[in-house]
């Protein structure tokens, strides 16, 4: 799997959290973000979580206030992308409890590192929500 960037964004189409795993100039993720936010947000309920933008797509799910993007090659399985996403706020879940966006805001290292946990060059190297949180909690431990 091939994952070039992960967003959170809120409604108002705020990004909460952007992790690239290709380089982009900083013009360039803010055009990019700003695209793909725009095009994601109008979209209805009724249509499809998966958006071709540039040589990206764009697969998205919504989790109460918060969007979460991850782009990919378009040669990769969507199905197994919105898996991962519903991982990632799974895994979020257990750690937080009921995430949300303020969870996220002041808690954006740790989410990081979930994510780091998680993603490695832009290959899921991990899908165990207790291996994923064990280096967490354990830095926790020793607070």
């Amino acid at each position: 799997m091939t994952i070039r960037f992960v967003l959170f964004v809120n409604k108002q189409g705020q990004t909460r959290l952007a992790q690239y795993y290709e380089h982009l100039s900083l013009d360039e993720r803010r055009a990019l973000e700003g695209e793909i936010v725009r095009k994601c947000l109008a979209r209805t309920d009724q249509q499809c979580s998966f958006v071709e933008h540039r040589n990206y797509k764009v697969v998205y799910r919504r989790y109460a206030s918060l969007f979460f993007l991850v782009g990919v090659d378009n040669d990769e399985n969507e199905l197994a992308i919105l898996e991962f996403i519903h991982l990632l706020v799974e895994t979020m879940d257990r750690h937080f409890g009921n995430v949300c966006e303020l969870d996220i805001m002041f808690h954006l290292e740790k989410v990081h590192f979930m994510l780091e946990e998680m993603v490695m060059n832009g290959c899921i190297v991990e899908t165990s929500k207790q291996n994923i949180l064990a280096p967490i909690q354990l830095m926790e431990k020793t607070s």
